[in-house]
């Protein structure tokens, strides 16, 4: 980027006059989002203090972190998951956990699939779409589709809310919550808009999909669904709206808090809570 400075009498006011410019520059392009995390790193590391651990705030609610492990579209941990926890603004999991307290009245339980997500895991699925190479196992999160065009349809962003700690995928399940078989690898699992008991193991109701399922299926509104499916996610929606979530109408499980305009994205990796 090249940058005009006037011309002084002296050299040192000068080099003031445009060191001044480049700095009016640089907090422009920050603002804009244009720079990544690396340009203020100390900036990035007091901000992702706001930060919490769910566990921290409601213990109750149920934790099935997939990018941590295999269990996910892309086969294997996502990068920036050092542990399979939830991280979140305080004031976006202090209202989680009132969603949570008037499920608990209905004994229902929120599990939640991925909550504050690095710049560097979306950086991640942005790569794996690109990649040519595709897994057969791997294919049953896009059935209907081919995997390059998962951008262009909105079901894999190229910047993600995720990564400002507002935003959590989830689902629900009936108390007291039923254990399942671990998750195999190398399993060749059902198609995720199948029949729930043929796809990969989950103790959440049916929701019509699984998590993750790239098919217009998963639109919160789609019309194919049995009515105790469209039952179940008009139910997710409702309580969650009633503390400010508002769901991405593409996926029936993804739902931002809105709490404010704005805020800014982090790339700092998910950690273990402190004891």
């Amino acid at each position: 980027m090249r940058i005009l400075c006037r011309q002084h009498t002296w050299r040192g006011m000068l080099f003031r006059a445009c060191r001044s410019a480049a700095s009016v520059v640089l907090i422009a392009l920050a603002l804009s989002g244009d720079l990544e995390a690396q340009d203020f790193p100390a900036q990035e590391e007091a901000s992702s203090a706001a930060l919490v651990h769910l566990r921290d705030i409601d213990p109750t609610i149920l934790q099935d972190i997939r990018y941590a492990g295999p269990n996910n579209f892309t086969g294997r941990p996502v990068a920036g998951y050092a542990a399979p926890e939830c991280l979140l603004l305080r004031d976006v999991a202090r209202a989680l956990s009132r969603v949570q307290d008037q499920l608990r009245q209905r004994k229902l339980s929120l599990k939640v699939y991925d909550c504050y997500r690095p710049r560097r895991a979306v950086r991640a699925f942005r790569d794996w779409v690109q990649d040519p190479v595709a897994d057969p196992l791997l294919k049953r999160f896009h059935p209907n589709l081919e995997k390059g065009q998962l951008i262009s349809l909105g079901y894999i962003a190229a910047v993600s809310r995720h990564s400002r700690g507002d935003t959590v995928d989830l689902t629900l399940v009936a108390l007291p919550a039923k254990r399942v078989p671990g998750f195999q690898r190398d399993t060749t699992y059902g198609t995720c808009a199948g029949p729930a008991d043929a796809r990969a193991p989950d103790n959440s109701v049916d929701m019509g999909t699984s998590f993750d399922c790239f098919d217009p299926l998963s639109h919160t509104k789609a019309a194919e669904l049995a009515p105790e499916q469209t039952q179940w996610r008009r139910a997710l929606v409702d309580a969650m709206a009633q503390q400010g979530f508002h769901n991405y109408p593409k996926e029936w499980w993804h739902f931002t808090h809105m709490h404010e305009r704005g805020g800014r994205s982090f790339d700092v990796p998910v950690t273990k809570r402190q004891q």
